[in-house]
């Protein structure tokens, strides 16, 4: 692996943490801040809200080299997480989650642009999964120790954490990423152009709605696994470590395949895998070894599709790559929220957990019919 690789996927690392930890530590963070849970809950959304609104952000640096984009992102990562860190109430929190938020999807754009760049020839996916890397690491050990960290401590010493983190990639980013010229400056209006065509509207949508299927399931996944699949509390945290372990696992072979198969014709069949396993796991979740493998394949999927999305979006986003791989994070938090809403209505409604997953089979399948029929009209034109 290059050391600029290694450098890039610390960004992702960072990011993963941020916006993935605050779910374990909400809890500890409204006591603190004497707020109520549902409350807290809109430092999740503030978060979600910097993704959409800082990837279009990446129009105003369109004329600057790649790292030097790289670096001011890294450096609002230290000022969000900073200020997370020391936040004394409910809006101060809150914009920090925000700015916070801000680099995310700008960052993987532009990362995934510099990582194909920096590829051998044919392995540009693989480079791109390299990159992603950081954040399913960040969900397979960072998250779990964050939250450990946080009840055996204070919830302040995670964003502590995230932000020397952030100091490291800083670093990396200016010792180990080498030069790359800027993309060829198609103005304003010219970085838009490409949404004038199919392909990557069908890529965008495809994102969302494999996302959001499965986080119909994923965001009720502790009360599926203690209520259906009959799971003592204690034991969620080795299973969410086994959950971080597909997702490693899934986006390390999502970019191998890449290298070998037309990435489109990757992310339609881990799209049916995952809409099959989630069907079985609406049928089969009170059997808690059947529960934990599919739970385990789902992971595996929801990674496995995003290094070959991201490459992607930059194939089929020309004169506007770097927005379009910022489009990808847009469409998978647009994802996550649309999903866990729908995800949340069966429950609601007090019919069973289950039917989440039900629900997400259905969204992941309409994500795949969208890939199929990508596959079909554009898989030969590059």
């Amino acid at each position: 692996m290059k050391k600029s690789l290694i450098a890039l996927s610390l960004g992702t690392l960072v990011l993963g943490i941020a916006e993935f930890v605050m779910m374990g530590i909400l809890t500890n963070v409204a006591t603190s801040l004497n707020l109520s849970i549902p409350t807290a809950g809109h430092f999740i959304s503030a978060y979600a809200l910097g993704v959409c609104f800082g990837a279009p952000l990446l129009i105003t640096f369109r004329k600057q080299p790649p790292k030097q984009i790289l670096l001011i992102l890294v450096g609002l990562m230290v000022i969000g997480n900073g200020f997370a860190a020391i936040s004394p109430n409910y809006l101060t929190m809150l914009g920090a989650r925000f700015i916070s938020g801000l680099p995310h999807g700008a960052y993987f754009g532009v990362a995934s642009i510099v990582a194909s760049k920096l590829a051998d020839k044919g392995r540009e996916s693989e480079a791109v999964a390299i990159m992603i890397a950081g954040m399913t690491i960040a969900n397979l050990v960072g998250v779990p120790a964050g939250t450990f960290l946080s009840s055996l401590f204070t919830w302040r010493i995670v964003f502590i954490i995230v932000v020397v983190f952030a100091l490291l990639t800083l670093y990396s980013i200016s010792r180990f990423v080498p030069y790359v010229a800027p993309l060829p400056d198609t103005g304003f209006k010219g970085q838009f152009q490409f949404l004038k065509d199919k392909a990557p509207w069908l890529i965008l949508g495809a994102t969302t709605l494999g996302n959001g299927g499965v986080f119909a399931w994923y965001s009720y996944i502790n009360p599926l696994l203690i209520n259906v699949s009959g799971f003592n509390p204690r034991s969620i945290t080795l299973l969410m470590v086994l959950a971080g372990a597909g997702m490693v696992l899934g986006n390390l072979c999502g970019g191998r395949l890449s290298s070998y198969f037309f990435p489109g014709r990757v992310a339609s069949t881990l799209q049916i895998f995952m809409t099959l396993a989630l069907v079985g796991i609406f049928f089969l979740a009170s059997n808690p070894i059947v529960s934990v493998i599919l739970m385990c394949v789902v992971t595996f999927g929801l990674f496995g599709v995003s290094s070959p999305q991201q490459y992607l979006i930059i194939k089929y986003a020309p004169g506007g790559e770097m927005l379009g791989a910022a489009g990808i994070q847009i469409a998978f938090n647009l994802g996550n929220a649309v999903g866990a809403y729908l995800g949340g209505l069966p429950i609601h409604g007090g019919i069973g957990e289950q039917y989440s997953a039900l629900i997400g089979a259905g969204l992941t399948f309409c994500g795949f019919l969208m890939f199929h029929y990508f596959n079909r009209n554009y898989s030969k034109e590059k």
